[in-house]
């Protein structure tokens, strides 16, 4: 029986929230006693716990077939690799999310990104780094570094840097100021490019069709009301991503129920402008699953 491989962060920001996501569709793992390979119990996908600059490798060298990685590292790793080498992002998974942002010394007056034309660059994401500065016309002298990149321009090393952002907190520890974001990134999952076997794709549509129901789910409220029956073309449009709400009469009452699945987020502001329509005894539930 054909099984798929599925590379995941063993430790950092990405690890929990990985497996999180593969439990909610239904995987269960039978752990290895060095814990970097998971069996997949019931559903016959299998977990490679590793370094995460590992994973796109890992895929492109047909190590496995899936991964979960940060959009960043797996941009780096094809620009590294060259035009031959590409991956296919089968999902945004909406977690993880940072940035990669120039940041300067605060002292340093700079009005523009022309600017570091020629300036010296530390960054631990060289090959993206120079892909988006040369995009803006502006080629910079990179310095590569895997570590620890805002203390360079205070060594003399480098003149800014490129590196992720989050608060920003490690930048003014250091006297640097984010002067311009360069690249928004986010957890994705990422398959081949090339074709794989019939078999392993039935297998990868059943699990994107899962992934896809878990993450609806996580996007979506289900909501309950009471209201009158001429404001339901009303509510219906207050309702946030709301087509074709379910409808029901209330015995002895000239009210109605209505019953949606909400694609959006539901705000209190939402709530108090369907009570403004004469909605009552309102609910708003999380969602579960969903299999459209």
């Amino acid at each position: 029986m054909s099984r798929l491989r599925v590379a995941i962060q063993k430790s950092g920001r990405l690890s929990e929230k990985s497996l999180e996501i593969l439990k909610s569709c239904g995987l269960s793992f039978a752990r290895s006693k060095d814990k970097l390979f998971w069996y997949g119990r019931d559903f016959p996908v299998d977990v490679l716990l590793v370094r995460d600059d590992d994973i796109p490798r890992m895929i492109l060298d047909g190590v496995c077939e899936l991964g979960i990685v940060g959009e960043n590292i797996a941009s780096e790793v094809m620009l590294e690799r060259g035009s031959e080498s590409e991956l296919n992002r089968l999902r945004k998974l909406g977690f993880g999310h940072c940035r990669l942002s120039l940041a300067v010394p605060e002292k340093m007056a700079i009005n523009s990104i022309t600017e570091l034309e020629n300036a010296r660059i530390a960054t631990s994401y060289p090959a993206l780094t120079r892909y988006l500065l040369e995009k803006q016309g502006v080629k910079p002298e990179i310095v590569e570094l895997s570590g620890s990149v805002e203390i360079a321009p205070g060594l003399g090393t480098a003149d800014a840097i490129s590196d992720l952002v989050s608060t920003g907190t490690t930048l003014r520890a250091n006297h640097l100021k984010e002067f311009e974001e360069l690249y928004q990134s986010q957890a994705a999952l990422y398959g081949r490019a090339n074709d794989i076997s019939e078999e392993k794709q039935t297998l990868l549509d059943r699990l994107l069709a899962r992934l896809e129901g878990v993450m609806q789910a996580r996007e979506s409220k289900y909501v309950m009301l009471h209201a009158p029956r001429e404001a339901l073309e009303k509510i219906t449009e207050l309702l946030p991503g709301v087509e074709h709400p379910s409808i029901m009469p209330l015995e002895g009452s000239d009210r109605i129920a209505i019953h949606a699945v909400c694609g959006e987020t539901v705000f209190w502001e939402h709530l108090e402008a369907l009570k403004a329509e004469g909605a009552s005894a309102i609910l708003v539930l999380p969602v579960e699953k969903m299999l459209a």
